[in-house]
């Protein structure tokens, strides 16, 4: 396993649980992989807030706080691993078999210091569409994506596409009217 692919796989995780979405293939891979039983909703209740706060830091460049009390509260445990026998040795922030909310705690909180801290192949961005709170992990080539979703990224294109037509048909003249300060 890539460790890149390791971090960005974690910060995904966490956006996914920051974003509030259903549980991913990612997800449930993740926790098979590490014997990690699928959070209760009271434990990831507790969880998600210093989530939240921590990938919106990192999404927004700043601050570290909200990235330091996740990692205060939920300290790492750093340990090498070798489950994936195929990949090698790789390292890990959180045992394996731990509860659910101790581990993607760990886990995404180490993954996201490392993208606050400039890891420079993986980027967590905030939507840019008008009324989307949305995040999202750029895992595109050259990292200049803008939107978490295809979705967002037309809505905003037609809208901007709407405004403009507008903009220009009412700077047009009008047939058959005449101009009153004439």
């Amino acid at each position: 396993m890539r460790y890149v692919a390791y971090i960005g796989n974690l910060a995904k995780l966490a956006v996914e649980l920051a974003n509030g979405d259903d549980p991913s293939d990612l997800r449930r891979e993740f926790f098979a992989q590490h014997r990690v039983a699928e959070p209760d909703g009271a434990a990831l209740a507790e969880l998600l807030p210093a989530l939240r706060d921590a990938v919106e830091a990192v999404a927004d460049a700043g601050p570290i706080d909200p990235v330091n009390r996740l990692l205060a509260e939920f300290p790492p445990s750093i340990h090498v691993s070798t489950h994936d026998e195929a990949g090698g040795p790789h390292l890990h922030f959180a045992r394996n078999g731990e509860d659910a909310a101790s581990w993607l705690g760990r886990s995404c909180g180490a993954a996201l210091a490392h993208v606050i801290s400039g890891d420079p192949d993986v980027t967590v961005g905030r939507c840019q569409a008008d009324g989307c709170a949305r995040f999202y992990v750029d895992d595109s080539r050259n990292r200049s994506r803008r939107f978490c979703s295809n979705t967002c990224a037309s809505r905003t294109t037609v809208a901007a596409y709407r405004a403009r037509r507008k903009t220009t048909a009412a700077a047009r003249p009008r047939p058959g009217r005449t101009d009153p300060s004439a």
